[in-house]
């Protein structure tokens, strides 16, 4: 192994050359340790060093348990107590080389995931000039419950602490700071719509890319304070970080599981994402969907989203015990007068296929149309797109299959597993060559047109890609009209 060393503003960091003369950086403190006092506080930079800091291994990550049997994605769960830090992969460390910089965070529900995936290597960004970089935070109720004596939104204040040190430090890696695009998948792709609501975050990214992005709805205070009673209720434990503070992560991890049971006193949250980030009147000043679509907030701002066409479609209705399709089709937020508009559109008669659909576009499509369509009716810069490839092996576009496709990493562990073995390579060579260029130029290229009022057009992500005009009319008649 090569080794090479960068002087960051906290202290020397020693990477490794690859195989193809990129380099990467993995495990890069941008903040303190979140222990003891600091476990529910903002987070605060490192204490300097002097002495390379080896960072040829990721570091520790938020996730303290295994969830392959809940996602596709290979997501290691590493060890110890730093787990605010991130991952550099550049294609040379010329700080005069003013590369493009994308900044990625990962999903998981704001409850698990892995900045460690193999699936968010930087290798083929950096094969195409771009500067990657991964970062973990604290999730679940570490980063995202609501307690009395503790900062709101900690994990969102640990993405702004990411950020910021991408803005201090990425030139010494090859990037530039002024050339930031923010990206993530799922809770990920949540929390770029999050960051451009977000005063306090303008001006450290130019650019956002939202992949399935899911935010909380309904939003705010009032919801969030009745998920800390929830938890109190359910526990027995009080919503502070006092009471919380030394627990063991299992006794966390434990108290957790408690909160998100089942059960009938869940009445007024909302069905996902209990923990999550919320308007708290300060950090986040108003909901974040209604900030993006009735606001101001991203305005100025190169928005590229969307999602694929089965995203929860895999998620199983509940047992004929439980309650009858319309009822939960209404509880989703489906009026009568449009259920046989949805049946027929989907053209599914089994509750699973019906139930899943409705999670996929009430938690993904439909928001993100919402979404598009209100940046539109403003003129504001936005592409938006639809992944429709099936994979042989489910006969869907699930929920994070288009990720191997994004990052050029067919080759990558686990996507053989959920894509099968002849996975359509020039689609990844597409939509990842589309990704490359809306980092570099903000624009995804003339072969993907700019989403406006009038021909929405929207890129449909298939073996062979095209362009549509207004595909997803039906999504938005059944639940946005």
């Amino acid at each position: 192994m090569t080794v090479t060393t960068v002087t960051t503003t906290r202290g020397p960091v020693r990477g490794e050359r690859r195989a193809d003369g990129s380099l990467r950086f993995l495990g890069i403190p941008y903040a303190q340790p979140p222990v003891g006092d600091l476990r529910f506080a903002a987070p605060v930079p490192p204490e300097p060093w002097t002495e390379p800091l080896d960072a040829t291994a990721y570091g520790p990550t938020a996730q303290r348990r295994q969830f392959a049997d809940v996602t596709t994605i290979p997501e290691p769960s590493v060890p110890g107590a730093g787990v605010l830090n991130l991952n550099v992969f550049t294609p040379r460390t010329d700080p005069e080389a003013g590369l493009p910089v994308l900044v990625w965070i990962h999903g998981g529900g704001y409850v698990a995931g892995s900045a460690a995936s193999p699936w968010y290597d930087g290798s083929a960004f950096n094969r195409d000039g771009v500067v990657l970089v991964s970062l973990g935070y604290r999730l679940g109720i570490e980063g995202f419950l609501h307690l009395d004596d503790a900062p709101d939104n900690r994990g969102v204040r640990d993405w702004i602490a990411a950020l910021e040190w991408v803005r201090d430090n990425i030139a010494r890696f090859g990037g530039d700071p002024a050339k930031v695009t923010v990206a993530g998948q799922s809770a990920g792709g949540g929390a770029v719509q999050t960051l451009l609501a977000v005063p306090s975050a303008r001006g450290l990214f130019r650019g956002a890319l939202s992949v399935s992005g899911a935010v909380l709805r309904p939003d705010g205070p009032k919801v969030a304070r009745a998920a800390s009673r929830l938890f109190t209720a359910r526990t027995g434990v009080p919503a502070t970080a006092e009471a919380l503070r030394d627990l063991s992560d299992d006794e966390l991890l434990d108290l957790q599981d408690r909160m998100g049971a089942p059960g009938p006193d869940r009445e007024g949250l909302p069905p996902l994402l209990w923990l999550a980030p919320f308007a708290d009147g300060e950090l986040i000043p108003e909901p974040v969907l209604d900030a993006l679509t009735a606001g101001e907030a991203g305005a100025d701002v190169p928005l590229m989203l969307g999602f694929t066409a089965h995203e929860f479609n895999a998620f199983p209705a509940p047992g004929p015990d439980g309650p009858p399709m319309a009822l939960l089709l209404g509880a989703l937020g489906l009026t009568e007068d449009r259920m046989d508009s949805f049946t027929s559109a989907y053209g599914a008669a089994d509750p699973d296929t019906l139930f899943g659909q409705a999670l996929t576009d009430v938690t993904f499509r439909a928001p993100s149309l919402a979404l598009a369509d209100a940046r539109a009716a403003h003129r504001r810069p936005t592409w938006l797109y639809e992944f429709v490839w099936e994979s042989p092996l489910t006969g869907t576009a699930f929920h994070c299959l288009d990720l191997p496709y994004a990052f050029d990493l067919l080759e990558a562990e686990g996507v053989a597993a959920v894509a099968g073995d002849a996975p359509p390579r020039a689609l990844a060579a597409a939509m990842h060559r589309a990704w490359v260029a809306f980092v570099r130029d903000q624009d995804p290229g003339a072969s993907w047109p700019r989403y406006t009022a009038d021909a929405r057009a929207t890129i449909i992500w298939d073996s062979e890609p095209r362009v549509e005009r207004d595909p997803l009319s039906r999504v938005r008649e059944i639940w946005l009209a």
